[in-house]
């Protein structure tokens, strides 16, 4: 009889030492254990989804997980989705999943022990599963063009666009399939193949739709069959750009220092623009410490510049969006600002003036002296200024020009010199 009380004594320790071998690591297992969730989730109503969670080690380097999955247990609430298959391996646990109504749906999973079920869990976690009364898909639009950008699309270049079907459990594999496109310019196409093909021809942003539909027939629970139908509607905005095809300069070519210097650009492309703007001594490439930068909204822009000292010089704008760039160059020359023609072009002006006023007055005074009045020398001085300087035009007659010949050349010597006589 002592034996046998013994034998129970001995049950009831290792029994008691059984649950306090869980209970002693489950204090720290929130530090120790992560739980990993994952599924092919989203899906359609009445498709099947897989969740699996998997119990692993935080990368502390100080603990070692044993690889029984006996030893531990997995607890699942999935309600409402209905449970289909249920498996467990190499400390992984996978549910299989229906969910019949719409909605989005918490799915939860925590670890214990296997022997010890009010120990504290060794890991838990959550994930919200979204079930949809329409097909689960997503619309891809893509371009053959070796441009680097992402997200770019080009005007007159055939885009590709294809829906891709959310399908892990193979519950369309008996559905046929028509699609209805609508490109958001005003064009529609019905097609039976998940692949369309389309060319913009003019830039801006379009919406673009797809509308599916699946048919399938189904088998009744009156054992009658009937034709079941489910759809989607599949979105996607669309910009479309234009590639730089140049850039226009507009703005003098010959500036004086401290004179404002304003040009007008033209960019044949796309906005937004990136442009970079430098100057050198010669039109060469601007690396990027020499470039201003400056972003465009608009196909125009305007600069301003103020040149401190003369020279020539090369403006090199470059520019780009996000389809490709282009460069152009403009050459001016500055002169100094204390080169200025018109300051000498004033005082000669004036000079002229005043010189012409003088001998008008001077000749309508001597028209109205006799001609017998005998000249006197300031007035022979400026006849002779006149002469030299307008020439004849202000003169009042031929007699008087030759009267003036006269009195600057003296007598003409004569034509026929005597002949010398000689005495032998």
């Amino acid at each position: 009889m002592a034996k046998t009380t013994n034998v129970w004594s001995d049950l009831g320790l290792l029994f008691w030492l059984a649950c306090l071998l869980p209970l002693g690591p489950a204090r720290v297992a929130a530090d120790l254990f992560n739980l990993s969730l994952t599924t092919d989730g989203p899906a359609t109503t009445g498709a099947e989804v897989t969740i699996s969670a998997s119990l692993v080690i935080k990368d502390n380097g100080n603990l070692s997980l044993p690889a029984d999955i006996h030893l531990y247990r997995f607890h699942w609430i999935h309600t409402p989705l209905i449970l289909t298959a249920k498996t467990e391996k190499n400390l992984t646990s996978t549910i299989h999943v229906v969910g019949n109504v719409p909605g989005d749906f918490q799915v939860s999973v925590w670890v214990t022990a296997v022997d010890c079920w009010t120990c504290k869990p060794l890991a838990r976690s959550a994930l919200v599963l979204p079930i949809k009364e329409s097909i689960v898909g997503n619309l891809v639009i893509t371009q053959n063009t070796s441009v680097s950008w992402p997200d770019a699309y080009i005007t007159k270049k055939s885009l590709r666009f294809s829906f891709l079907l959310h399908d892990p459990s193979d519950f369309f594999k008996s559905a046929s399939f028509f699609y209805r496109w609508d490109f958001g310019d005003g064009t529609l196409l019905l097609t039976d193949n998940p692949v369309a093909y389309y060319n913009y021809s003019s830039p801006g942003t379009f919406p673009v739709n797809v509308r599916v539909v699946a048919e399938w027939d189904q088998t009744k629970p009156d054992a009658t069959k009937g034709i079941v139908q489910k759809s989607g509607d599949f979105s996607a905005s669309l910009k479309l750009r234009e590639a730089l095809q140049g850039i226009q300069v507009l703005g003098p070519t010959l500036l004086q220092t401290f004179q404002k210097l304003t040009m007008a650009m033209t960019f044949f492309g796309s906005p937004p623009l990136d442009v970079c703007w430098g100057l050198k001594p010669q039109c060469q490439p601007l690396e990027d410490r020499e470039c201003h930068p400056v972003l465009v909204t608009r196909t125009s822009f305007n600069l301003t510049h103020v040149f401190q000292d003369p020279g020539d010089y090369c403006f090199i704008f470059r520019a780009e969006n996000a389809i490709s760039r282009a460069h152009q160059f403009h050459r001016i020359q500055v002169w100094p600002s204390t080169f200025q023609p018109f300051v000498f072009a004033f005082p000669c002006a004036t000079l002229i003036t005043v010189l012409l006023v003088f001998i008008m007055y001077m000749t309508v005074r001597s028209a109205t002296q006799q001609k017998d009045i005998v000249e006197s020398p300031e007035v022979t001085g400026l006849k002779c200024c006149c002469q030299l300087c307008c020439g004849s035009l202000f003169l009042e007659s031929p007699s008087e020009y030759l009267e003036i010949v006269r009195e600057n050349h003296g007598l003409l010597p004569p034509l026929y010199k005597p002949m010398k006589t000689y005495n032998v």
